[in-house]
């Protein structure tokens, strides 16, 4: 799926929430900007919806009788790759996090202005328009090589990862991230830079880092007390290929490890 913004095929928006006047106020204000929404009031319809339609962004509610968002969540990335901003109307940062990790990419607590959604949204896709066109973030080289690292392979340029020869299934987030880090492998990135390069100029809590470093190791099989490919540098950040490492990452040669 490409995720691009354009005026000649818009961006199509799933709005999941059992508040029916919640989403018709998101859905005006997201068709004004020229957006094509679709709508759903229960996970079990969003799913449906979702398979059918395949949005570029789903704009889902925490909290929803029968399926909730973090099952739908789940689910839904078995078969696709889609943002996803979950809503929440709990304040705590557990509530928050739980959505993130089974696969949201940003979170939202309610009641909310509709013009800052529309914001977030708009945010995910300018991230998208920049993977689209020139890999991911703004650390990244214009045309980047894949990167090999034992029997793991990260092609930025055909956004996949496969390790052992089968394709690692990751959220757009988690490949951001790992892309990061991997074109830049040694470098020492802060949360902070992080941020900055995976998420943009918005304002994020740090530990939405840990959260999707936390997914994109158990997704690797990379154990964090012996890692082999992520490293936690304590009151630092984080890096790829730790030290002490047999293998260092190599660039375009996906033939022979």
């Amino acid at each position: 799926m490409t995720l691009v913004e354009s005026t000649i095929n818009p961006a199509r928006i799933l709005v999941v929430d059992d508040e029916h006047s919640l989403v018709d106020l998101v859905r005006s204000y997201l068709e004004a900007e020229g957006y094509t929404v679709s709508e759903a009031f229960d996970g079990y319809s969003a799913l449906q919806i979702a398979e059918r339609e395949k949005p570029d962004v789903v704009v889902l509610d925490l909290m929803m009788p029968g399926l909730d968002g973090v099952e739908v969540c789940r689910r839904l990335r078995h078969f696709s790759n889609a943002y996803v901003l979950m809503l929440t109307s709990k304040s705590g940062e557990v509530d928050k996090l739980i959505g993130l990790s089974v696969g949201a990419d940003d979170y939202m607590t309610k009641p909310s202005s509709p013009r800052e959604l529309v914001a977030r949204v708009k945010a995910m896709l300018r991230r998208a328009e920049m993977g689209a066109a020139t890999g991911v973030g703004r650390l990244l080289p214009d045309v980047p090589e894949p990167v090999v690292f034992g029997d793991l392979v990260i092609d930025v340029a055909r956004h996949e990862v496969t390790q052992g020869g089968s394709v690692v299934q990751l959220t757009p987030r988690e490949f951001d991230l790992l892309a990061a880090l991997s074109t830049h492998p040694g470098l020492v990135f802060t949360r902070a830079q992080l941020l900055h390069t995976v998420w943009g100029d918005e304002v994020y809590d740090g530990r939405v880092v840990d959260v999707h470093i936390t997914g994109l190791r158990k997704k690797l099989g990379d154990d964090p007390s012996n890692p082999r490919y992520i490293e936690t540098v304590r009151g630092v950040g984080f890096r790829f290929g730790p030290r002490g490492s047999n293998s260092a990452p190599q660039k375009g040669n996906t033939g022979e490890v």
